[in-house]
């Protein structure tokens, strides 16, 4: 056998050129690769193995694997290569992609860092805190370790600069689940929701991806001055839809229509010849109406007021006051209470003047004593 044939082929590397290697030994701070076609030795130095911070060499790379890897520097007894360089050109060659076709993606969160997280992609990616969800975050520190959904948002090579987004992917899903939702709610349909924001004027409510509007008007049957008074966030509560307007993306809702109305079951609440206490809410030129349960108001007919004549209402009552009165009458189809005051009130004495005949006026007392003396002298 001759000595050309003991020869193994030695091939020249130069920096930047691609080789393969095999994991041999891993230090602490660097690891150890055959390179194919060389006789020398490949050294990876620890802070060519990944584009993210690595405490061990270990943490990354195992015996027996085999690497990619780009020559950085020819020395006599070694080349320098790193594992870093190739994953970061595999990993913005991916990246591109994913940038160009608005591609959503999972990846791990490898740190918590000021100001947001870092993401291994082969290449370092950031989060800004103010893109990892759609809602504040105080603490990020249970996030690490976390596997997240993300779009790419902003992609500069030149600058190193990959910018990603979870709260992007959180908004386009909510996007999507309220367009299925506006297309299948209809008017009428009685829905759960929960209760997402509360405003002077109502309440926004989530019902399956979307929020719709209830009114304040709509909260209750009885009369509400500000909504956090019969409501608050996080409640679940069930609404009826009013209304939906596809165009501006707009539903309409109501509490109160899907609760018992104040007049259901009156006829148990207030039967004939029952005494309530009530408030006088209007006066009008035929009556007052008296409020006797939240939202259930009965005339009393001017001729139910007293039982003095009187011309108007205003004579004997105002708005606001308290009064007394009895049922007469219920009409639970069309909502009507007939009431009466006078039937609570004791009917005055009638005081009758009577008037003397003619001729008894202008008698003295001296002539009918007289009279009557005249009469025992008899």
């Amino acid at each position: 056998m001759t000595d050309d044939m003991n020869q193994v082929e030695v091939k020249t590397f130069l920096e930047n050129d691609r080789v393969k290697g095999t994991v041999t030994k891993v230090e602490e701070k660097q690891v150890l690769v055959a390179i194919e076609g060389s006789k020398i030795d490949g050294i990876i130095p620890i802070s060519e193995l990944s584009s993210l911070h690595v405490e061990q060499a270990s943490d990354v790379v195992k015996e027996g694997d085999v690497l990619d890897l780009i020559v950085t520097k020819v020395e006599e007894e070694a080349l320098v290569v790193s594992k870093r360089k190739v994953d970061a050109e595999i990993a913005w060659q991916e990246m591109q992609r994913r940038f160009e076709n608005n591609e959503i993606f999972e990846a791990t969160i490898s740190d918590v860092v000021k100001g947001g997280l870092v993401v291994d992609l082969g290449i370092r990616g950031f989060v800004p805190a103010s893109l990892v969800e759609d809602h504040y975050v105080e603490d990020f520190s249970d996030y690490k370790g976390k596997q997240l959904t993300f779009k790419i948002v902003e992609l500069d090579r030149d600058k190193s600069r990959i910018i990603l987004s979870h709260r992007a992917v959180i908004e386009s899903e909510k996007l999507e689940k309220k367009k299925q939702a506006l297309h299948h709610i209809q008017a009428g349909q009685i829905l759960e929701g929960k209760v997402q924001r509360i405003t002077d004027f109502g309440a926004f409510v989530d019902i399956g991806g979307v929020d719709g509007l209830v009114h304040i008007s709509q909260l209750s049957h009885e009369h509400v001055e500000k909504p956090s008074d019969v409501i608050e966030e996080g409640q679940l509560v069930k609404v009826k839809v009013l209304s939906v307007d596809h165009d501006n993306e707009r539903i309409s809702l109501s509490i109160k229509e899907t609760q018992p109305g104040p007049w259901a079951d009156i006829e148990e609440k207030a039967p004939k010849g029952t005494v309530l206490t009530g408030k006088v809410k209007r006066l009008v030129s035929f009556g007052a109406f008296v409020e006797v349960f939240p939202g259930v108001e009965g005339l009393v007919h001017i001729s139910q007021i007293s039982h003095k004549h009187i011309n108007t209402p205003h004579e004997v009552l105002k708005e606001g006051q308290e009064v007394q009165v009895k049922v007469l009458d219920v009409n639970t189809q069309d909502s009507r209470l007939s009431l009466s005051i006078k039937d609570l009130e004791e009917r005055e004495e009638e005081v009758v003047d009577y008037e003397l005949p003619e001729e008894t006026k202008g008698f003295q007392l001296g002539e009918v004593i007289g009279d009557k003396l005249k009469d025992l002298n008899k």
